[in-house]
């Protein structure tokens, strides 16, 4: 069963100029981890703001939990759970304080919804009578996500949540995901960072307003043709820059202590003859290998198609 389905949907600023979103159209299904997957300014807020009732498209239409995004819009705003990319709660209330607003505005208690909340909360409880401005970033992120779910949401919307917080809390976040997921809740979260791609379901590729590919993580990884290979020397700015002039180079870009490089002939091997290039670059001790691809690769290819 589909929970939420996008047709054609667009959106546009500045007089018409900017498109931010380019008639797009996919679905999710009930129960789904969905992830919009791009980087700032792809158009992955615009399009939470539309399904979640805050901004009005300018083409196309859009269901969530079987409610129209424009028409109905009094519902979905009952029935969804929303934490935007910015930290938007009250800093002066406290945790607790917080909580019981967010709570008392849907019509429910804490109380009522607890269980659903338990796990993440227990982790805040210890500072419910801190003023939520104190908290660090990820204790802002545990209370934003209590807030979104405390009225027991069936639609769960994240914009880029993990943005800013330590490689600890992005963690135990994505764990928090995976178990909320298990309670029946489909969830659609936006994240620039490509590694938290393959915990998702499914996700969407997007760039400048436009959907390059949805799929399972591994169905885009294994969609990649030809040959990567990851490759390094003594000067790695210097090799970045006359690896991206290399005649054969399709892609070409640093991915920690090495670099990613693709081919234009996906069936040719230019190994050798790269090699023989670098070296007649004054490039020394070249290390060079085969790699398997990631969501980062999959992604910068189709950039190039």
């Amino acid at each position: 069963m589909v929970a939420v389905q996008l047709n054609n949907l667009s959106k546009k600023y500045d007089k018409g100029k900017i498109v931010a979103v380019d008639s797009i159209s996919f679905s999710v299904d009930k129960g789904e981890l969905f992830g919009l997957i791009g980087p700032d300014g792809a158009g992955k807020t615009s399009i939470f703001r539309m399904l979640t009732t805050l901004l009005l498209p300018d083409g196309g239409s859009a269901v969530v939990d079987g409610y129209d995004a424009v028409k109905d819009y009094k519902a979905i705003r009952g029935r969804v759970g929303y934490m935007p990319g910015k930290f938007s709660l009250y800093q002066d209330l406290t945790v607790e304080e917080n909580l019981n607003f967010f709570a008392t505005v849907f019509g429910t208690t804490i109380r009522e919804n607890y269980e659903l909340v338990k796990d993440i909360y227990v982790q805040i409880e210890p500072f419910k009578t801190r003023r939520a401005g104190k908290l660090s970033g990820g204790m802002k992120q545990k209370l934003a996500l209590c807030c979104a779910l405390i009225h027991k949401p069936s639609v769960l919307f994240l914009d880029e949540p993990t943005t800013g917080v330590d490689a600890v809390s992005r963690k135990e976040f994505w764990e928090m995901l995976k178990r909320l997921k298990q309670q029946g809740i489909t969830i659609l979260v936006s994240t620039p960072y490509m590694d938290e791609a393959t915990i998702c379901d499914r996700i969407a590729l997007i760039q400048s307003g436009k959907i390059l590919s949805i799929d399972t993580p591994d169905a885009i990884v294994r969609s990649y043709e030809g040959s990567l290979f990851a490759i390094k020397s003594e000067g790695m700015y210097k090799l970045l820059n006359d690896l991206r002039s290399y005649e054969n180079t399709l892609s070409c870009f640093a991915f920690g202590e090495y670099h990613h490089i693709a081919f234009r002939d996906k069936m040719k091997n230019y190994s050798e003859e790269l090699l023989k290039y670098l070296e007649n670059k004054g490039h020394k001790e070249v290390e060079m290998m085969p790699v398997i691809p990631t969501i980062e690769d999959c992604f910068i290819k189709l950039l190039k198609n």
